[in-house]
């Protein structure tokens, strides 16, 4: 099974503009997909842009497969690419800090609402998610979906792995002055898994916000095959089975673990 060419968009788009999100979404695409890649990540909330008014944050969500899905289906169609992409989901009368994987022939493959919510802004704009593991197949991967606070907790990783994730992707608005999750955290999350993360920032200022980009792909012997710098970037790496597999048999973490201690946990 051939390796997995990954892009990862680093931008934080243009705040509160969903065709100009979409326009650059389409233009990342095409240049990921010339490049050879089957799979675009975004970052959170990239359709709309992370620092909304509250207030007008329940204006922008749309369902799972309102009109920017079915857009975003027909550009990853168009190209031949399968796009996870951020955005606020609004659903049964509430918002959710979403993330959905839309696969190359434009269908929808999983759609995951964050379940740990970072600060009082997030906590007063959405509803948290309850479904810790989401997952969907693509070019032989299990691929899994959560959004960036979500990856700081083990426990979630964790049940990840225990689900057969080999590669995870971590939308993220990460801030400052929390740099060293993308530059040690996430390679660590890696190698303790056993798996694949792409965990892909917004940049610069936003509102209150100071995005850190450091974009990276971690792999699951603990190096980081591709990291992005500060600013606006569109960078690649391989997801490759074949190293994953050797990984896995080599490292005895999973096949190590003692459940039965691990109960006060719960």
């Amino acid at each position: 099974m051939p390796p997995l060419r990954t892009a990862l968009l680093q931008s934080s788009g243009v705040l509160g503009d969903t065709a100009e999100n979409l326009k650059a979404l389409d233009e990342a695409a095409a240049r990921a997909a010339q490049s050879g890649a089957g799979l675009l990540v975004t970052s959170e909330m990239f359709l709309t842009g992370y620092a909304l008014d509250l207030q007008d944050i329940p204006g922008f969500a749309e369902p799972a497969d309102g009109a920017s899905a079915q857009a975003i289906g027909e550009i990853a169609r168009r190209h031949g690419i399968a796009v996870l992409y951020g955005y606020p989901e609004g659903a049964d009368g509430v918002v959710y800090n979403a993330a959905q994987l839309i696969g190359p022939d434009g269908a929808a493959l999983a759609n995951y609402r964050k379940t740990h919510l970072f600060g009082c802004f997030e906590q007063d704009a959405f509803t948290p998610g309850d479904t810790p593991v989401v997952q969907a197949d693509l070019n032989g991967l299990r691929i899994g979906i959560m959004i960036c606070y979500d990856v700081e907790f083990p426990e979630n990783v964790r049940a990840h792995a225990l689900a057969g994730t080999d590669l995870l992707l971590v939308p993220t608005a990460q801030m400052h002055p929390f740099q060293f999750v993308a530059e040690q955290l996430v390679p660590v999350r890696a190698f303790e898994n056993q798996m694949y993360i792409a965990y892909v920032n917004r940049t610069g200022p936003e509102g209150e916000f100071e995005f850190v980009g450091l974009s990276c792909l971690a792999s699951p012997d603990g190096v980081t095959r591709t990291r992005a710098g500060r600013g606006e970037e569109l960078v690649f790496g391989e997801a490759d089975p074949e190293l994953l597999s050797a990984s896995r048999e080599n490292n005895p973490y999973l096949r190590d673990r003692r459940p039965g201690l691990y109960a006060s946990l719960v």
